[in-house]
C-alpha cells in the first residue's frame, strides 16, 4: 500500500509543515542550500538523489514558497535556486536537527562539518549562540567548516563536495560557475 502524500484528517501546524518538508531528501536538499548550493546538478551530484525525486522535492519546496527559481544571472538559459526568507525561516529547525543528531546518530570521528560565527570564527552552542561572545548569529553570519569527522575530498568528489572541504558562509553560492563536465538543469547535454 502506497502512503499517502499528505496528512488527511490533521489539523496541526506540524502536519502542515511535514506535507512541505517531510519528505525523503527534502531535509537535505534545504541544508545543501543553505550550504550555498543554487543549480540542479549541483544537488544531483552531492545528494546522489535520483533526478526525478529531486525534481519533486524542487517543485514541491518552489511551489510552496521556500525556494524560488529564477535564471542565474550571465547565463540567460540555466536556473538556480535559492532560498525565500519563509525557507531562511526554517535554519532554526535544519540546526536543531544536525545538533540532535550530531547528540544520539553521531557518526565516527566526530562531526563533518561545525557551525562557526564568522566573525570571530567561534563554535556555535546548541542554542545557535555564539560560544565566544554570546550573540545570537543570524544565518548569514555562521560559517560551515570541515569538522574532525570529515573525510579528505577524493580526487574524484563532486564539485559540491570539494568546495565543501573550504570554510563557507551560509547562503553565499557555493560555486561560481557550473561546474565542468557534469550537465546541470537547461544546460545542452
Amino acid at each position: 500500500m502506497t502512503l499517502p502524500r499528505d496528512y488527511r484528517g490533521q489539523t496541526c501546524a506540524l502536519a502542515r509543515s511535514m506535507e512541505i518538508v517531510g519528505e525523503r531528501w527534502t531535509l537535505l536538499i534545504l541544508r545543501d542550500a543553505f550550504y550555498g548550493i543554487r543549480r540542479f546538478g549541483e544537488f544531483a551530484a552531492h545528494l546522489g538523489v535520483p533526478r526525478a525525486v529531486l525534481t519533486d522535492r524542487l517543485a514541491t519546496l518552489t511551489g510552496a514558497g521556500v525556494l524560488a527559481r529564477r535564471p542565474e544571472t550571465g547565463t540567460g538559459r540555466r536556473e538556480v535556486y535559492g532560498l525565500t526568507p519563509k525557507g531562511v525561516a526554517l535554519w532554526p529547525a535544519v540546526r536543531a536537527l544536525t545538533v540532535w543528531g550530531e547528540e544520539f546518530c553521531a557518526a565516527e570521528g566526530g562531526p563533518r562539518r561545525v557551525f562557526l560565527h564568522a566573525a570571530d570564527e567561534a563554535p556555535l552552542a546548541p542554542d545557535g549562540r555564539c560560544t565566544a561572545c554570546g550573540a545570537a548569529v543570524p544565518v548569514r553570519d555562521v560559517l560551515v567548516a570541515p569538522g574532525p569527522g570529515l573525510a579528505p575530498a577524493a580526487p574524484d568528489a563532486d564539485p559540491v563536495t570539494a568546495a565543501l572541504a573550504r570554510p563557507h558562509r551560509l547562503l553565499t553560492p557555493l560555486l561560481a560557475t557550473a561546474p565542468s563536465g557534469r550537465p546541470t538543469k537547461g544546460s545542452p547535454s
